[in-house]
């Protein structure tokens, strides 16, 4: 996985685990998001770091939704992304 369950709770500031049934499908969406969106495969069994930092700000959006400043998100995403296509790019 590209977050452990932990660390999503901790990202989205969030005790207990009543929210695992929803939290668990988005962790599992993210790395098939990432292939679609920019090509980028996981190699060696290890994440990049600029995929890791892109997984917690997408689950935050799609955790919180219409409750987060979405923008500020979206644009933070999206630079993460080109990062993340253009490093692949070099790889």
């Amino acid at each position: 996985m590209i977050l452990e369950i932990d660390e999503a709770l901790d990202i989205l500031r969030l005790d207990g685990t009543d929210n695992y049934e929803i939290i668990y499908p988005l962790i599992e969406a993210i790395p098939p998001y990432l292939q679609e969106t920019t090509g980028y495969k996981r190699k060696r069994g290890n994440y990049y770091p600029v995929a890791r930092t892109a997984a917690r700000f997408i689950l935050q959006l799609w955790y919180y939704g219409e409750n987060a400043d979405t923008n500020k998100l979206r644009r933070v995403i999206d630079c993460l992304l080109k990062a993340l296509s253009a490093e692949r790019a070099i790889l």
